[in-house]
Protein backbone atom coordinates (compact mmCIF):
# COMPACT_ATOMS: atom_id res chain seq x y z
CA UNK A 1 0.00 0.00 0.00
CA UNK A 2 1.45 3.36 -0.93
CA UNK A 3 1.39 6.55 1.10
CA UNK A 4 -1.21 8.28 -1.06
CA UNK A 5 -3.67 5.41 -0.69
CA UNK A 6 -3.05 5.34 3.05
CA UNK A 7 -3.67 9.09 3.33
CA UNK A 8 -6.87 8.80 1.29
CA UNK A 9 -8.08 6.01 3.56
CA UNK A 10 -7.26 8.06 6.66
CA UNK A 11 -9.18 11.05 5.27
CA UNK A 12 -12.20 8.85 4.52
CA UNK A 13 -12.10 7.47 8.07
CA UNK A 14 -11.90 11.00 9.48
CA UNK A 15 -14.87 12.10 7.36
CA UNK A 16 -16.91 9.11 8.56
CA UNK A 17 -16.02 9.87 12.18
CA UNK A 18 -17.03 13.52 11.79
CA UNK A 19 -20.35 12.55 10.18
CA UNK A 20 -21.04 10.13 13.02
CA UNK A 21 -20.12 12.79 15.57
CA UNK A 22 -22.58 15.27 14.00
CA UNK A 23 -25.37 12.67 14.08
CA UNK A 24 -24.68 11.92 17.75
CA UNK A 25 -24.62 15.63 18.62
CA UNK A 26 -28.14 15.98 17.23
CA UNK A 27 -29.48 13.11 19.33
CA UNK A 28 -31.14 13.39 22.74
CA UNK A 29 -30.31 10.96 25.53
CA UNK A 30 -32.47 10.45 28.60
CA UNK A 31 -31.35 9.24 32.01
CA UNK A 32 -34.08 8.15 34.41
CA UNK A 33 -34.04 7.42 38.12
CA UNK A 34 -36.89 6.98 40.55
CA UNK A 35 -37.38 10.73 41.09
CA UNK A 36 -35.37 12.50 38.39
CA UNK A 37 -35.26 12.48 34.57
CA UNK A 38 -32.33 14.17 32.82
CA UNK A 39 -32.12 14.88 29.08
CA UNK A 40 -28.75 15.50 27.46
CA UNK A 41 -27.74 16.19 23.90
CA UNK A 42 -24.92 14.43 22.10
CA UNK A 43 -22.61 17.33 22.95
CA UNK A 44 -22.83 16.19 26.58
CA UNK A 45 -24.87 19.28 27.54
CA UNK A 46 -27.78 18.89 29.94
CA UNK A 47 -30.87 20.28 28.23
CA UNK A 48 -33.51 19.49 30.85
CA UNK A 49 -34.03 18.11 34.33
CA UNK A 50 -37.43 16.99 35.59
CA UNK A 51 -38.22 16.01 39.15
CA UNK A 52 -41.33 14.02 39.99
CA UNK A 53 -43.88 16.02 41.89
CA UNK A 54 -43.68 15.92 45.68
CA UNK A 55 -46.43 17.33 47.90
CA UNK A 56 -43.89 19.14 50.10
CA UNK A 57 -42.56 21.37 47.28
CA UNK A 58 -44.45 23.95 45.24
CA UNK A 59 -44.06 24.36 41.45
CA UNK A 60 -41.65 27.30 41.71
CA UNK A 61 -39.40 25.28 44.06
CA UNK A 62 -39.32 22.45 41.50
CA UNK A 63 -38.34 24.76 38.65
CA UNK A 64 -35.54 26.36 40.68
CA UNK A 65 -34.27 22.94 41.79
CA UNK A 66 -34.35 21.60 38.22
CA UNK A 67 -32.37 24.60 36.95
CA UNK A 68 -29.83 24.26 39.76
CA UNK A 69 -29.31 20.55 38.99
CA UNK A 70 -28.87 21.30 35.28
CA UNK A 71 -26.27 24.00 36.01
CA UNK A 72 -24.38 21.74 38.44
CA UNK A 73 -24.34 18.83 36.00
CA UNK A 74 -23.05 20.98 33.15
CA UNK A 75 -20.38 22.40 35.46
CA UNK A 76 -19.28 18.88 36.43
CA UNK A 77 -19.09 17.83 32.76
CA UNK A 78 -16.92 20.88 31.99
CA UNK A 79 -14.58 19.89 34.82
CA UNK A 80 -14.33 16.37 33.39
CA UNK A 81 -13.40 17.83 29.99
CA UNK A 82 -10.80 20.11 31.63
CA UNK A 83 -9.27 17.19 33.52
CA UNK A 84 -9.07 15.12 30.33
CA UNK A 85 -7.37 18.06 28.61
CA UNK A 86 -4.96 18.60 31.53
CA UNK A 87 -3.99 14.93 31.77
CA UNK A 88 -3.81 14.10 28.07
CA UNK A 89 -2.48 17.42 26.83
CA UNK A 90 -2.30 17.74 23.08
CA UNK A 91 -3.75 14.27 22.61
CA UNK A 92 -7.00 15.38 24.25
CA UNK A 93 -7.90 17.70 21.39
CA UNK A 94 -8.18 14.88 18.92
CA UNK A 95 -9.87 12.63 21.49
CA UNK A 96 -12.47 15.24 22.51
CA UNK A 97 -13.36 15.92 18.91
CA UNK A 98 -14.67 12.37 18.73
CA UNK A 99 -16.45 12.36 22.12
Amino acid sequence: MNIQALMKQAQAMQKNLMNSKKKIEMMTFEGISELVTVKMNGKREVISVKIKQDASLNQEDFEILEDMIMIAMNDALKKVDKEINDKLGSQAGSLESFL
